[in-house]
């Protein structure tokens, strides 16, 4: 049975936070728990959540007083410290300067690392994909430590611990791989697999203000108070979904694959919480981003006509829209699914639905959250006309 610890935080000060994230340790095992986890003279990585360039307070991106925090607690047992991310959209080091990161590491002479030096990798007992090209940093190092924030996500329902080392995919090599795998399920067990090619070692989710609504940039802050922490990142992500939600975590895509693959713990049974119980902390009217579940039928050439029709759909708030076009920059199909047209004098972006593969890159990333998704008729009638 894996361990989580889930802790109550209402506030962002580091003193809080680090006495939180001690607290968790203790829990989880206490020093030779975390002797275990970093080995003397280890190189650890941070992988934050850094999606764009955002501001200090932004709920978009991982905290800077979680990071300081957990700098403090790791500072105790190596001195070798690094951190960095790959953006979706922007320059990582300018990421984390905006949102304080980078004056945080100054503070305890942490580096930040470039994740545009890449190497080639092999996976050999792979769930789906073999071959890689990774970031050098994450994959050299000898601990990596992701801090996901809590959030929804138009694709994936909601992005954690194992959707944050996405980022560990250089610049553009994200694109790619959302064309190579156009089908949810393809996708995430590609997630579950550069997991194991980085080695994820631990996982400290910055809950204590979440994302609701349209995630995973343009939704609204929620106050959740919460920080997980856990070696299963599946258990994590689990512990995670049932807080905002999703009672059953298999109604998530990602964690349905970690199951299916038996890639690690994600059912309530197989999951021992520590520290707070998960009733206590569960989020009162959370406006998830997609309903769970899926629509199966047993004749695969039924279910996948069935899914263009009942899939949710990129759809324009004209009125937010501010012509940027970064909604056709970001778009990984080659020839692109979005053209900007000319609509009394403004451009909006017009989407080519047999071009598209619903891979929501456009929502990411619009800066003004102009973008949404949208439920067919057919797609309501099915899931009980939720979104």
């Amino acid at each position: 049975m894996e361990k989580v610890a889930l802790l109550k935080c209402e506030s962002y000060d580091v003193d809080l936070i680090e006495s939180k994230i001690r607290e968790g340790f203790q829990l989880l095992g206490g020093e030779k728990f975390l002797r275990k986890l970093i080995p003397l003279n280890s190189k650890v990585l941070l992988k934050p959540n850094l999606l764009s360039v955002e501001h200090k307070e932004s709920p978009v991106v991982t905290h800077y007083a979680v990071f300081e925090a957990v700098i403090r607690v790791i500072k105790e047992y190596t001195d070798d410290i690094v951190f960095g991310d790959s953006p979706g959209f922007g320059d990582g080091r300018k990421a984390a300067e905006k949102c304080g990161l980078i004056a945080v590491a100054e503070k305890y002479n942490v580096s930040v690392v470039d994740f545009n030096e890449s190497v080639n990798a092999k996976l050999e007992n792979s769930l789906l994909c073999k071959t890689w090209t990774v970031a050098k940093a994450p994959y050299e190092a000898d601990v990596v430590i992701t801090l996901p924030k809590l959030k929804t996500h138009a694709m994936a329902y909601f992005t954690g611990a194992i959707k944050n080392q996405f980022g560990c995919i250089p610049g553009t090599g994200k694109a790619t791989w959302h064309t190579r795998m156009p089908k949810a399920e393809n996708f995430c067990k590609m997630l579950l697999d550069l997991n194991s090619v980085v080695k994820t070692s631990f996982a400290i989710m910055d809950g204590i203000i979440a994302m609701e609504g349209n995630g995973p940039k343009s939704g609204s802050p929620y106050n959740l108070n919460t920080i997980i922490m856990g070696e299963s990142i599946t258990a994590v992500d689990s512990t995670a979904v049932r807080l905002i939600g999703y009672d059953n975590p298999l109604d998530t895509p990602v964690l349905k694959e970690a199951y299916d693959s038996k890639y690690g713990a994600v059912l309530p049974e197989d999951i021992e919480i520590l520290g707070e119980k998960l009733e206590s902390l569960k989020a009162k009217n959370f406006q998830l981003c997609r309903k769970g579940g899926d629509f199966y039928f047993i004749n695969p050439k039924v279910t996948n006509f069935l899914r263009e029709l009942i899939a949710p759909s990129p759809h324009l708030v004209p009125e937010k829209c501010i012509s940027c076009s970064r909604c056709k920059e970001v778009c990984p199909e080659s020839p692109k699914a979005i053209e900007m047209i000319d609509k009394n004098g403004k451009k909006y972006p017009e989407w080519d639905m047999k071009k598209c593969i619903r891979c929501f890159c456009c929502q990411e990333l619009c800066p003004v959250g102009a973008i949404e998704t949208k439920q067919s008729a057919l797609g309501k009638l099915v899931s009980g006309g939720k979104k």
